[in-house]
């Protein structure tokens, strides 16, 4: 327990390290090298997340992940895979068969994004019915306000 301890308070300095950095240059950084926006922002969506944890099962071919994740438009999905692929998260490999088969895995960087990203969703499991009713009493109250006008 205690080398797990220690572990998150060297990843958490890590962190505060690099926005202090981020910080002391942010006059200075401009868009292509900054970090947030040319890495992180690629790897924000919902859709980037809910991909890799599917290919951290398994390999996946393309079709398997539309059912997999049945609310997401082909369009969607292809330029989703594209991204990842191109970052280096998930490699794409193609099978000499008849028709061609296309297969979906995670790279090792991939991996580290998973193990990078999962206090995030633990965060968002753990606080989805507070967030759901949190936004129900905001809409509510908006709702108010539009039928009895802005509150002085």
């Amino acid at each position: 327990m205690s080398n797990q301890v220690g572990l998150e308070e060297r990843r958490m300095q890590d962190a505060e390290d690099a926005l202090a950095r981020m910080r002391d240059t942010a006059a200075e950084v401009d868009a292509p090298s900054c970090p947030i926006r040319n890495v992180v922002a690629n790897l924000g969506s919902k859709w980037v997340l809910l991909v890799v944890i599917l290919l951290a099962e398994k390999p996946f071919r393309f079709n398997q992940l539309r059912r997999s994740l049945p609310d997401i438009s082909q369009r969607v999905l292809t330029a989703t895979l594209r991204s990842l692929t191109r970052d280096g998260i998930v490699t794409r490999t193609v099978y000499p068969t008849r028709p061609p088969s296309v297969e979906y895995a995670l790279t090792p960087a991939g991996c580290a994004f998973l193990e990078a990203f999962a206090p995030v969703v633990l965060w968002a499991q753990e606080h989805h019915a507070l967030i759901i009713a949190s936004r129900g009493l905001y809409d509510a109250e908006l709702l108010k306000q539009d039928e009895s006008g802005p509150i002085p």
